[in-house]
């Protein structure tokens, strides 16, 4: 899971033998997704019925944040905060073995296993402390296997390189800008009705006939635009960024300039990369800082685009507040030069004089 921060433009060459643009510079737009890494809590077994899945028995790891324990409560700061205390105690009490009882069960009885994993926030400086809380589910083995796999990870943090690759496809699950209430033109883009209709004309002429009685949900109704959960899949990860080299990371062997992937003053609304991130083609839905799920893609990636090796020539790192004309701030300050020059040196005339 990782933050939305906001969009740029790359330059490449499109490698892509057979199509128009073979060896053809493009420009194109791309969404910078903050991907701080996510913490391993516990896990939860699953029992297969014939009504489908049922929650057998979760187990949950020795020591939970409070970016996580903040997601059990509606106000936290007037909590006793008391979440998990007992069951902490357990654990210290059972020593090396803790949980062993629930473990077992699962293994003798569960059939699908998931790992609860929390969000870190609070790493990517967007306001929130409190975690997005996500079950993952893990495959491959026996029940054992899963368990004893989901077990030595408890605690651990899992970074996005673990994941997913560049050049990779993707799934991305997300909730859409919310836009308020709307009207039905607006909302499902009905035409509107002639210039002389009564009583306005921004409307459903004829909302449902005489029977049956009432109003069938398929007819166009003015409500809440927006704001509804959306998967769009198929996305290419163009570049990942590590938090380690995170001021160089939007280096190309075009551009050597060091720079990261904010742009001069930051992303509007949203502000700095500090961690981890991924640079995704085209547009993600959602505002900015707004959490978006990454998931392997379901479908098999056999066409040209998806296997298409990606090598970036530029990307663009300019003010997004209006029109940005430079790329660093040593970029602005060397073609300023001899104002700013001027300006710092009268400052400390009038200071010496002081």
């Amino acid at each position: 899971m990782g933050f939305k921060a906001g969009m740029t433009h790359i330059l490449r060459d499109v490698d892509k033998p057979g199509s128009k643009l073979h060896k053809k510079e493009v420009v194109e737009a791309v969404t910078i997704l903050e991907t701080p890494p996510m913490v391993v809590c516990g896990f939860v077994g699953y029992v297969e019925t014939p009504r489908g899945l049922r929650a057998l028995t979760s187990v949950w790891s020795g020591h939970l944040n409070d970016e996580c324990k903040r997601r059990f409560y509606k106000n936290w700061s007037k909590s006793k905060k008391k979440a998990f205390t007992k069951y902490h105690k357990r654990y210290q009490a059972a020593g090396d073995k803790p949980m062993e009882a629930e473990i077992e069960r699962c293994k003798k009885y569960c059939q699908i296993v998931r790992a609860i994993v929390h969000t870190q926030p609070t790493k990517a400086k967007i306001g929130l402390k409190k975690a997005h809380v996500k079950e993952i589910q893990i495959n491959g083995g026996s029940t054992a296997d899963k368990i004893k796999f989901v077990t030595g990870l408890f605690e651990q943090e899992i970074r996005v390189e673990d994941a997913f690759a560049q050049n990779e496809m993707v799934d991305l699950v997300g909730v859409t800008r919310g836009r308020g209430f709307d009207g039905v033109v607006t909302r499902w883009g009905v035409t509107r009705l002639v210039r002389k209709s009564h009583r306005g004309l921004r409307k459903v002429a004829c909302i449902g006939t005489w029977h049956p009685t009432r109003v069938q949900f398929q007819v166009p109704r003015s409500g809440q635009n927006g704001y509804g959960h959306r998967t769009e899949i198929n996305k290419k990860i163009y570049r990942m960024g590590k938090k380690e080299d995170v001021a160089k990371s939007a280096m190309t062997e075009n551009d050597l300039t060091e720079k990261g992937p904010t742009p001069m003053g930051g992303f509007s609304r949203y502000g700095e990369i500090n961690d981890d991130w991924l640079m995704i083609k085209g547009t993600v839905m959602g505002a900015r800082k707004r959490v978006i799920t990454l998931r392997k893609s379901l479908l098999p990636q056999e066409s040209r685009t998806a296997k298409e090796e990606i090598s970036l020539k530029f990307i663009d790192t300019s003010s997004k507040f209006g029109h940005g004309r430079f790329q660093t701030s040593e970029e602005k300050a060397k073609f300023f030069g001899g104002v700013i020059n001027k300006a710092k040196k009268s400052k400390k005339d009038d200071q010496a004089e002081a």
